[in-house]
């Protein structure tokens, strides 16, 4: 069932932005095996899942910190060091396990069918998010896909989400921003976007309610429904 909280649907959203990782696929169990190979080649003791997912949100090199800092804090030399493996392994396992959450691909086919204009906006690397969204044939929803690295600032920073309502011509109240964590919904306060948030995501213990966003979503489906 979907909860609406501040204002009321629907919501004009010519441009919908749609984070990555939590919302569109669940990559958690990839991102865990990377971590811990790395971990594994350095010495240290693996790290939990439950773990893993809540290190999720801000790139794979803050997750890497981390899940070194579970031990002991590394030194920049030895994050490198780990990154090197990790990039390495992860890029090889991008799909052992990532699914497509239930409800994504027929939500984004209906937006498409809308005519609205559709933005991938995560942390991730270039170097990841593409491969992972062509090999899941998600790609070619997107009229735009902001990665970590594209620009000089990302989330919760609102650079993103102020070039991706720019690059379509649109003032920020006509877009909304899908996401799962902190760092989207105050990346879109900053921005004044609405955002809604989805409950299945990689929010830590927190239930998304906490976050205040503007709506909450249980299953992606249900953004059809605050959609004007």
């Amino acid at each position: 069932m979907t909860v609406q909280l501040n204002v009321s649907a629907p919501f004009t959203a010519r441009v919908v932005l749609l984070d990555l990782d939590g919302t569109l696929i669940d990559t958690a169990p990839d991102l865990a095996g990377a971590a811990n190979h790395a971990l594994h080649k350095l010495g240290r003791q693996p790290a939990e899942m439950p773990v893993i997912r809540g290190f999720i949100g801000n790139g794979v090199r803050e997750l890497m910190r981390r899940a070194l800092c579970i031990q002991q804090e590394p030194s920049e030399t030895e994050l490198d060091a780990a990154m090197v493996d990790f990039s390495q392994y992860y890029g090889d396992h991008l799909l052992d396990h990532s699914q497509i959450y239930p409800g994504v691909c027929d939500t984004l086919k209906a937006l498409q069918a809308q005519g609205r204009e559709l933005v991938c906006i995560t942390n991730k690397a270039k170097a990841f998010t593409e491969p992972l969204l062509k090999r899941l044939a998600l790609y070619d929803f997107f009229g735009l896909v902001l990665s970590g690295d594209c620009l000089p600032k990302k989330k919760p920073d609102p650079m993103q989400l102020l070039h991706a309502a720019a690059h379509f011509h649109q003032p920020v109240g006509d877009c909304l921003l899908v996401g799962d964590s902190c760092n989207d919904t105050q990346a879109a306060r900053a921005a004044g976007m609405p955002v809604a948030c989805v409950t299945y995501g990689y929010h830590g213990d927190e239930p998304v309610h906490t976050l205040n966003p503007d709506a909450v979503l249980d299953n992606m489906s249900e953004l059809l429904d605050i959609l004007a």
